[in-house]
């Protein structure tokens, strides 16, 4: 990975794992938080994503995709453990 796209994997990293603790956070503090809570807000986030039609830019994409991936990892996780 070259000087260029190593920022971009900086950030990516950085706010996956800034959404993921929120999300823990969010979890353990508010005992009306549901996974189809976060469903809901991961459905509009899907929506945001996908009204690009003026272009976020480069660090707006990449905020985008790792906040996504972060929602899907936490509810895929979250679902796992309900399953138990």
């Amino acid at each position: 990975m070259g000087i260029s796209e190593e920022w971009q994997a900086v950030k990516y990293r950085e706010v996956f794992d800034e959404e993921t603790r929120g999300l823990s956070r969010r979890r353990s503090s508010d005992p009306n938080c549901k996974v189809e809570d976060l469903e809901g807000i991961l459905k509009n986030l899907y929506i945001m994503d996908g009204a690009d039609w003026l272009g976020r830019g480069g660090v707006q994409d990449i905020i985008m995709a790792a906040t996504i991936a972060a929602y899907e990892l936490f509810i895929s996780n979250w679902k796992a453990e309900l399953d138990l």
